[in-house]
This record gives C-alpha cells, sequence and structure tokens, in this order.
C-alpha cells in the first residue's frame, strides 16, 4: 500500500502559488472536544485505560461507560428536580458511527461486572425455579382435574357448581414464576421489550452496536413507529403504559425502567427519519437521546498487546457490583419503588442556571432554535447525570436511605451539566448537518474530516482514494467525493493536484493553523 500523506507540517517544500484566505462553510457547527474531566476520577480512569487498548473514539467509550452505569443505578434511584418535579436516572444514549467503531468490544468491557451479577442471580434462584416447575405442575394437574370433572358431570347431567367453584378458586392460586434479572438485553423489537420488562426483570438495558436492527425493525414501520415510540418515550418518562391485544393476554407496563446504549450509522437513522417523518422528532423520541457523533478511529488502531491487567477498570468494576448488591426495591406487583434523591440547595441553583441558560437559546433566532426538541429534555438529562454520577461515588447504603433523604452535592451537578451541554452541542452539529441538502452535507463531512486527519497525522495533504477507502462512509461513492471537492476547492479551501498517477487533497494551511 503507497503512503497516503504528503508534506510534514513544518516541511519546506513550496507550494505552486500562495493560498487566499478559506472561505467559511455555511452552517457548520464546530466539533468540540469530549468533557473527559467531568467524569469521576474511577470512571474517568477506566475509561481512558480503555480507550488506551482499544483506540475507540472518546465519546463512544466514555458512552459505553454511562451506559453500564445508568443500568446498575436506574432500579435504586430516581431524582426530584423539584417539588413535583421528580422521574427516572436511566439514560438513552445514541452513539452516531460508522459499524467497526468497536462498541461491542467497549460495552462488553463496561458491563462484565453487570453480567456477572446476571449470571450469579440466574445461578443462585435455580432452587426457587426447580420448585415452582413442581408446583406448576402440582397445579395444572388440579386444574385438569377439575376441569375434566366439569366436563363429565355435564355429559351425565349431574351438578357443577362446586366443582365450578372450586376451579375458580384454584386459578387465583397459580404458583408465580421466580423473577430473574435480566438485565441486558440486544435489540429487542418494542413487543418483546414490554413483554420482558413486565413479566421477567423491570429494569434493564438495550445495549447494541447494530442499532439498525432497532430502528429498522418491522415495530419502526409505518403501521407501527406511533405505538412503539409512544412505549419506548413511556419507559423514557417512567410511566404506564398499556399494552392491548387481541388474541392474547393483554398488560400493563407499570413501575419499568429503561437503558438505551446505541449506536446506529448515519446513513440508517437518516432513513429512519425519512420513513418516520416528523414522528421521530415530533413525539420527543430522539430528543431523550444524548447524541454523540464522534470522528472515526478507524485507520490509525494500530496493534497493541493488551496490559496484563486492569486495575482502573477493576475498580469501575467493584463499585457497579456494590451497587448492584444492594436489595432491589420491587414491590410484590414486580413495579420497582426507587428511593427519590433530591438536589442540595447549591446543585439546585447550579441546575436552574443551566436549565434557563438553555430555555433563552429556544427564542426565535436563538442558537438552539433549530434543536428545541432535544433541548428541551437536556436539563432532564443533567438531573439524571448528576445523580448516577453522585450515586457512584457516594458510598451509601439503601437502608440507610430510608432514614435520611440524600441531596445530590454542587460537584456532580456541575459535572453533569457539562456533559448534557457537550451531547447538546453534538446534537445540534448532528441535526444541523442532517437538514443541510446532500451536497452541502457531503462538503461539511469531508472538511471535517480532512481538517481532523490531517492535524492528528501532521501533515497537510492526503491522497484522494485513501479518503475514498478509509474517509467517511457516504464520500467512498466516487461521485459524492468529487462534488464534495470541488465545492471546498471552489471556496478555497483545498485544492486537487496530481502527483504522478495519484490524486492529492492539499489543504489550505490556515485550517490546520485553526
Amino acid at each position: 500500500m503507497g503512503e497516503p500523506t504528503l508534506n510534514l507540517l513544518g516541511d519546506a517544500a513550496p507550494v505552486s502559488e500562495e493560498w487566499p484566505g478559506p472561505q467559511p462553510l455555511i452552517a457548520k457547527v464546530e466539533q468540540e472536544p469530549y468533557p473527559v474531566d467531568a467524569l469521576p476520577d474511577t470512571i474517568r480512569a477506566a475509561v481512558e485505560e480503555v480507550r488506551g487498548f482499544i483506540k475507540a473514539p472518546l465519546p463512544l467509550v466514555a458512552s459505553s461507560a454511562l451506559g453500564a452505569l445508568s443500568l446498575a443505578c436506574q432500579a435504586y434511584i430516581d431524582i426530584e428536580r423539584a417539588e413535583k418535579l421528580s422521574g427516572p436516572v436511566g439514560l438513552f444514549l445514541l452513539t452516531v458511527a460508522d459499524s467497526g467503531e468497536r462498541k461491542s468490544t467497549c460495552d462488553g468491557f463496561f458491563i462484565q461486572a453487570i453480567q456477572d451479577y446476571q449470571q450469579a442471580q440466574a445461578e443462585a434462584i435455580k432452587p426457587e425455579i426447580a420448585s415452582y416447575k413442581a408446583e406448576m405442575d402440582a397445579w395444572e394437574a388440579k386444574r385438569d382435574g377439575l376441569s375434566l370433572a366439569i366436563k363429565n358431570a355435564s355429559k351425565s347431567g349431574k351438578p357443577t357448581e362446586e366443582t365450578e367453584r372450586k376451579l375458580s378458586a384454584l386459578q387465583g392460586e397459580e404458583p408465580e414464576l421466580p423473577r430473574t434479572p435480566r438485565l441486558i438485553l440486544g435489540d429487542e423489537t418494542s413487543e418483546n421489550l414490554a413483554w420482558s420488562l413486565t413479566h421477567e426483570w423491570p429494569s434493564s438495558g438495550v445495549m447494541s452496536s447494530e442499532a439498525g436492527a432497532i430502528f429498522g425493525s418491522h415495530g419502526m414501520g409505518k403501521d407501527n413507529i406511533m405505538r412503539n415510540l409512544a412505549l419506548l418515550n413511556t419507559l423514557w418518562d417512567g410511566g404506564t403504559h398499556s399494552i392491548g391485544r387481541r388474541t392474547s393476554e393483554s398488560y400493563t407496563v407499570k413501575g419499568a425502567l429503561l437503558t438505551m446504549a446505541l449506536q446506529i450509522q448515519e446513513a440508517t437513522l437518516q432513513s429512519f427519519l425519512e420513513r418516520s417523518g416528523d414522528l421521530a422528532r415530533g413525539t420527543g423520541f430522539l430528543a431523550r437521546f444524548l447524541v454523540a457523533w464522534p470522528e472515526s478511529t478507524q485507520g490509525t488502531r494500530f496493534f497493541i498487546d493488551p496490559p496484563e491487567s486492569w486495575p482502573r477498570l477493576a475498580a469501575f468494576h467493584r463499585r457497579i457490583t456494590e451497587i448492584l448488591n444492594q436489595p432491589v426495591p420491587m414491590e410484590d406487583n414486580g413495579a420497582l419503588s426507587p428511593t427519590l434523591l433530591t438536589l442540595s440547595p447549591e446543585a439546585k441553583a447550579a441546575w436552574v442556571e443551566y436549565h434557563d441558560r438553555i430555555e433563552e437559546e429556544l427564542r426565535s433566532g436563538g442558537k438552539l432554535q433549530d434543536v428545541r426538541d432535544v433541548a428541551s429534555k437536556s436539563a432532564d438529562n443533567a438531573a439524571r447525570l448528576a445523580a448516577l454520577l453522585h450515586m457512584f461515588e457516594r458510598d451509601f447504603l439503601f437502608s440507610a436511605l430510608e432514614h435520611t433523604r440524600e441531596s445530590i452535592s454542587l460537584a456532580s451537578m456541575e459535572s453533569a451539566t457539562r456533559l448534557a451541554e457537550w451531547h447538546l452541542h453534538e446534537a445540534l452539529r448532528f441535526f444541523s448537518e442532517l437538514a443541510l441538502p446532500v451536497e452541502l452535507a457531503d462538503t461539511a463531512r469531508l472538511d471535517r474530516w480532512l481538517i481532523e486527519y490531517c492535524q492528528r497525522e501532521r501533515v497537510d495533504s492526503i491522497g484522494k482514494n485513501h479518503v475514498r477507502r478509509y474517509g467517511p462512509g457516504p464520500l467512498r461513492n466516487a461521485k459524492r467525493l468529487d462534488a464534495a471537492i470541488s465545492e471546498l476547492a471552489d471556496l478555497d479551501r483545498v485544492r486537487l493536484n496530481k502527483d504522478g498517477q495519484k490524486h492529492v487533497i492539499e489543504l489550505n494551511p490556515a485550517l490546520l493553523r485553526g
């Protein structure tokens, strides 16, 4: 494979002519660095340790950690933002990235303690499952015997009232299947998700590196999308949702909690938005997600041997295990009743300041007017993040919380608002570019990728074929890449030069100094 890049920054290699100043791209929102220092020390250290080995984008690694934290904590705590304004702490996380960014690997690192807990609980409950099966066999035998007795009595004209009474009483004695924690779900349909949360375990997480299987499923077709988006919205809200069925049992999802940590390809998400029309954003579904749209690290993840030990990740797992080993606050009907955390006066003031600062930008002409749906949920997500960070850092037991009210600290809220604001900026960046015509979106996408690549590799030019192989997915189409290069050249941001048989894209040096 030939060298993909040419002149090193600082080289004295001459250019054919002096560059004019680059013209700005219209509607481009610049990327901001992920605020990894806003994470608690133990989480930050684990994120950096994992990222150092797998070399995935930092926001993707951090989202895996936050997804695991949300799943571990959501059954135990709710958050009260103000009087009569409270709700769950579960997060919906959405990373927009191409396949191969190693999200599954990231998730695997951070959910290991949850998987171990789930497996241990399944082993511990096996004797109860065996007893249930024996009781169920006996119950079914009694039911079948009474049903047969009624049938035979009816044939011979004998009275059946007493037997019917016994059968009716027996129906209320049907053994209940012991609930076994089933926290980690995969690419579940909405129907399977609702059933699992109601009948199996009321706190779960959907972790998927191929969320196209969810967004593109039958349940997200035009006939079912409204109903299924309503279910997912209700689970984020912590509300009640009724499932009506014609051919089987109807039931109600109540007191159930959900975390979602998904990765989806940009083209798949765009297709979903086109198929759903205004529903995905109009119903507030996508507004509930903490969006990340990181630059790809593919092409730079050169092999290194794994470390002999993972002390920082082990510390993260220990704390997650401590949280999970607390008694689950579950009512007799299977609904959860988490402890309500409140904001300290200082944390409340910081949250109100963040809420109002966001609200001010929703006005006509404001910075956030085009993402009002997402921005309107940002303060809620900040409160959720604050509760999760607080719980992770505070070594309290829930038996103690029955007698004292735990208040979230100012430090947790300040960290949470930084994280929430970063995700809000990512949503603004993504949806602003998504709203552009294809040609302009391609131009902005290529411009961003070229600048990031050249700054990282300390080069000022790159082979066109290298961009086609490793650049943004949509621009691996030759016609779209050519159009984007032409547009950037017209704006004096790049030049397309020829080096022998190779075509080379040269960047305006002013872009690399900025």
